[in-house]
């Protein structure tokens, strides 16, 4: 057997009140697409940002092509033929593609040569792209395509890709996959984290599998099922959702008419929006990132203002409220942006609690805060959505990506809205925090509740909508049953094929 590329030999790291490596071992090899899995928390992000030297390790090695490897910092990674594409993009809006690549470049080439450059290798694969576009203007697919470009032209020998497909169209993850097994073929290794696990059975040669910091297992994954592989990352039998199929009851929201200026440079108009929302029913809302999904959500939230008759709530107008005051009507919202926009970062999670449930959940009374009941809400909400954290005095910022999503929609499911919206639910959550996420939206749907989920995983809004309306530039789809349609019209619908209403009534 040859050499790997690169072998990973008992990493630790250990941080206060948790080992997120614990004696991890593994080998990637040359010229292989190798998963890493495991749900939230289990340690993924923690090992790979020690390989690219993001991170030191407290105790183990790592070994490339037969040499100890030991960046100490993304520089030395990068020069070791490391590369990396996040989950969050690091580009600039408001510069160009090539402007953009360039800042990632040690010694950047004049910029006539490194537009050149781009053009050849976005072509080579298949991946192409106008370097003097300005970024703010691209598509989500388009910004990730600068990512890799931005990765390929370091030539690297390991590319680690972080849920590279959470906001392609199916069309694009396609594209994507064909560029992946180019490099593969050229003798690339590529490190693939993702919780899609059909596309990691379609893709990827081998599969190590984290739980809890350990290494518990690895599996070939066209050969294993995407329910095995959920139960190796769970350990334990994995419950799929289930809805309660109640009849639809009386109109919860009607957005009628609504058009609206999007407040940042780059985003996106909301362009004559009109949708209803029937108590019990679950509306999926699809579309590539950036075709107005943010827009809408300060729109239904109250944090932009519109025409007072633009949302009704029931038969309540409510367009000019503010969120405050539609919060205690009864209409909740959680945004895509965890960090920052559904909870604040450096602000414990019993703060975080108490901030959006102060109304509903009457954490309050004559100006002062009762934060005995904040943090009885806080363990309520960790308690009931499994978020692994060592209490509820700890800041939301400590919490991974995925336990913060579980905390952040626990806590709006737990105040009883009459209307939840919900954006991106379980972007970046493991197999088994999606499917309790998901069985908390269908149990709030049964329970009487209109709940709309804006998505880009077809998959999510396949298995808990009732109806299907994809934004695109803005405007929004005619809804229609999901049980009508398949992935591929949805898909369709995404990217802008507005013929296809008309084409089905």
């Amino acid at each position: 057997m040859s050499q790997p590329l690169l072998s990973i030999q008992g990493l630790t790291k250990a941080y206060p009140g948790v080992v997120a490596n614990d004696t991890v071992s593994f080998d990637i090899g040359e010229g292989e697409i190798h998963a890493l899995l495991g749900e939230n928390g289990a340690g993924k992000s923690t090992l790979v940002k020690m390989i690219y030297g993001l991170v030191k390790p407290d105790s183990g090695t790592l070994v490339m092509r037969g040499v100890p490897f030991a960046p100490p910092e993304p520089r030395a990674a990068r020069a070791a033929g490391v590369a990396m594409v996040f989950q969050h993009f690091s580009l600039f809006d408001a510069l160009g593609v090539a402007e953009n690549i360039a800042l990632g470049m040690e010694n950047p080439p004049p910029m006539r040569d490194l537009a050149a450059r781009i053009r050849s290798v976005s072509e080579d694969y298949g991946l192409p792209l106008d370097p003097f576009r300005i970024v703010g203007d691209l598509s989500a697919g388009e910004r990730q395509r600068v990512e890799i470009i931005r990765c390929l032209l370091q030539d690297p020998k390991l590319l680690i890709m972080d849920e590279p497909t959470s906001v392609l169209t199916p069309q694009e993850v396609q594209i994507l996959f064909e560029t992946l097994r180019k490099l593969r073929e050229e003798g690339t290794s590529i490190l693939y984290i993702s919780h899609k696990l059909e596309e990691i059975r379609a893709l990827c040669d081998n599969a190590t599998i984290l739980r809890l910091g350990k290494n518990v297992g690895t599996c070939v994954p066209r050969d294993t099922t995407a329910r095995e592989m959920a139960e190796m990352m769970v350990g334990s039998e994995l419950q799929t959702p289930k809805g309660a199929g109640t009849p639809l009851g009386d109109v919860a929201l009607d957005v009628s008419g609504l058009s609206m200026p999007s407040p940042g440079q780059f985003g996106t108009a909301l362009k004559n929006v009109h949708l209803e929302l029937r108590r019990g029913e679950i509306l999926g809302i699809g579309g590539v990132a950036g075709n107005g999904q943010d827009e809408l959500l300060l729109a239904l939230s109250g944090e932009i203002r519109v025409a007072q008759d633009a949302i009704k709530l029931g038969s309540r107008p409510i367009g000019a409220l503010g969120p405050n005051a539609r919060r205690a009507a009864g209409l909740l919202c959680a945004p895509e942006e965890r960090l920052g926009h559904a909870a604040a970062p450096d602000m414990s999670l019993t703060e975080n609690a108490l901030m959006t449930g102060v109304v509903r959940r009457e954490l309050s009374s004559r100006g002062f805060l009762h934060w005995g009941q904040a943090r009885a809400f806080a363990e309520e909400i960790i308690k009931g959505f499994d978020v692994r954290t060592p209490g509820p005095e700890n800041a939301a910022r400590s919490l991974s990506g995925g336990n913060l999503q579980k905390f952040v929609i626990g806590r709006e499911v737990l105040q009883k809205p009459y209307v939840l919206v919900v954006n991106q639910p379980t972007w970046g959550v493991d197999a088994s925090a999606a499917a309790s996420i998901r069985q908390a939206l269908l149990d709030l749907a049964a329970g009487g509740a209109g709940v709309i989920v804006i998505s880009q995983d077809l998959d999510e809004l396949m298995e808990v909508s009732d109806h299907f309306a994809a934004l695109n530039e803005g405007r929004l789809t005619a809804k229609r049953k999901t049980s009508e349609l398949n992935v591929e019209e949805i898909g369709l619908m995404m990217g802008g094929a507005h013929g296809m209403e008309v084409a089905h009534g």
